[in-house]
């Protein structure tokens, strides 16, 4: 699995054929350095956690210059629709929806979702979480938890599908912060590996970096890879 990170929350998940852009927020990205055109490469599926624009992002014109398929809640895929997408696949909190190359399974996030570009909020259906399970032999589990807080719902996530990477926000004030980011990691899950994000791109609003989250895993900040915008992992 070969993962790339566009800063915030935007990454570039690449497993057997399927090239799988998450939350492609790169106008108005401060922590971009990518744009979209350069980054949808490729680009086969498009998975939406929920309806904030610092997620939905560009969405929309990677998804009609694509053709890509849309994976996210059925509000969102309709209101994606109504603006011209076509390819879609909507799904909801704890089913699973199966493609040539992998699974995704839509988890619980505590959040809110919405769209706020013409004034008052857009309710735009549940935020969610996924697990990203390759079907190819060497292909390793992914948690992405999207934006959220803390809860007893990340053990669940891990007794049912026991992923050893975890993408997690780190950021705080919208999301959990370092200290309850640690704790999941910690104490729900045995990631092999796992990457933060939300943090590193509105300075005010979100932390500057990933040190309270580094010293609250303790002996297991090991684990931890702090990816810069534009940095690619293979896992």
């Amino acid at each position: 699995m070969k993962i790339t990170h566009h800063g915030h929350s935007a990454f570039r998940i690449e497993t057997g054929k399927a090239v799988i852009l998450v939350d492609p927020f790169f106008t108005g990205n401060p922590a971009a350095t990518a744009t979209w055109q350069e980054a949808s490469q490729g680009c086969t599926h498009v998975l939406l956690t929920h309806g904030h624009g610092d997620h939905t992002g560009d969405s929309l014109e990677i998804l009609k210059a694509t053709g890509a398929v849309l994976v996210s809640n059925f509000e969102i895929c309709m209101w994606l629709n109504a603006k011209g997408v076509e390819n879609y696949s909507p799904g909801n909190h704890g089913g699973r929806i199966s493609f040539d190359d992998f699974d995704v399974v839509f988890t619980n996030a505590w959040h809110s979702s919405s769209d706020t570009n013409g004034g008052m909020p857009i309710y735009l259906g549940n935020p969610a979480g996924f697990i990203i399970e390759p079907k190819h032999e060497t292909g390793k589990t992914l948690y992405i938890s999207g934006d959220t807080g803390l809860s007893y719902d990340m053990k669940l996530i891990h007794e049912l599908y026991k992923p050893v990477i975890g993408i997690l926000p780190i950021g705080d004030r919208f999301t959990m912060g370092g200290d309850q980011a640690a704790y999941a990691c910690r104490n729900f899950f045995d990631f092999k590996t796992i990457i933060p994000c939300h943090f590193n791109s509105f300075k005010g609003f979100v932390a500057d970096d990933a040190s309270r989250f580094l010293e609250a895993m303790g002996p297991d900040a090991a684990k931890v890879k702090v990816m810069a915008s534009g940095e690619t992992v293979v896992l």
